[in-house]
């Protein structure tokens, strides 16, 4: 997949990397749902896209195969003027779009999926920074509810979020790790089969992130969270595993020529598997029965899918 992904990278690191040129980029592999939003924010505009690739037998044709989302999370592809280039957080658009643009030439190759894959993440090359622990992150000029809105749909069946997981001192291997599976306001066992994939994708033992109660909590409520991967977990009843692309150390958001291009190969290429295998009945994101064991034992915890409220 590196052709794919030095492809993206090169219609992302630009000053005006917008989605529409994304857009003509995905159109001209042949006739693609590819939808593109623009939302005006406080002090500048973020592109968010959305592309939908339909399974022999995906709902969209009527069938019954599982639909996988991958959102790209992130809050800006560059911090310009403050800083000259593509920064690390853009690296969870970048693997989300270039997992597309394979998928795609799949399709025109002959090999179709058996589910649909919906694709979303959004494209700002001039994002604000935020101060952030241990290290600055990018910001953005659109809030966590419009983001969630507009990149978590209720046809996602199960969701990997995809997301720059580097500034932090938790995470100490340098690719890319998963998150336990978080469902509802739970989190769950990590998923056997997610762990099996990622060991035959990269051949190595799997790297699994520790995850808090906090970081599955909205944005704006005063917790700390590691970052906002697991942020789409508070607008869906679909279980939702973050993808990190990890570094041995922390590295912040906003710093440039931290992208490395052979770590995101490697993670689209889990992310592929996981579809692949997610269409065809092979891969649980969850167990149904145990989630189901678990709420009649401890009740509903869609709260933690809230901001809370204080007790008095």
């Amino acid at each position: 997949m590196l052709k794919q992904v030095m492809e993206m990278y090169e219609l992302l690191d630009k000053a005006d990397a917008s989605g529409k040129e994304v857009k003509d980029y995905f159109c001209s592999k042949g006739n693609q749902t590819v939808i593109v939003e623009k939302v005006m924010g406080d002090g500048g505009s973020t592109d968010f896209i959305k592309i939908v690739l339909p399974g022999k037998n995906g709902k969209i044709k009527g069938g019954h195969a599982p639909t996988l989302g991958i959102t790209g999370r992130l809050g800006g592809l560059g911090a310009r003027p403050e800083v000259v280039g593509f920064v690390s957080d853009g690296d969870g658009a970048l693997a989300a779009l270039s997992v597309a643009s394979k998928l795609i030439d799949m399709k025109n190759n002959g090999d179709v999926l058996n589910g649909d894959v919906i694709i979303t993440t959004h494209i700002c090359p001039d994002a604000p920074t935020n101060e952030h622990y241990p290290v600055r992150f990018m910001g953005s000029y659109v809030d966590m509810e419009t983001m969630n809105k507009l990149e978590v749909t209720d046809e996602m069946d199960a969701i990997l979020s995809v997301d720059t997981t580097k500034g932090n001192k938790v995470i100490n291997t340098r690719g890319f790790a998963i998150s336990n599976t978080v469902k509802e306001g739970y989190i769950l066992k990590v998923s056997d089969d997610l762990l099996e994939i990622m060991m035959r994708t990269t051949g190595k033992l799997p790297f699994v992130f520790p995850i808090s109660q906090q970081d599955i909590t909205p944005y704006g409520n005063g917790l700390y969270h590691l970052n906002s991967i697991l942020q789409p977990a508070i607008a869906t009843k679909a279980p939702v595993v973050g993808v990190a692309i990890t570094t041995e150390v922390a590295v912040a958001g906003c710093a440039t020529g931290s992208t490395n291009i052979v770590d995101i190969e490697g993670v689209c290429r889990f992310v592929i598997e996981v579809a692949k295998d997610m269409g065809e009945g092979k891969c649980k994101i969850y167990d149904e029965e145990e989630f189901s064991l678990i709420k009649d034992l401890y009740g509903d915890m869609t709260k933690f899918q809230t901001k809370g409220v204080k007790s008095i």
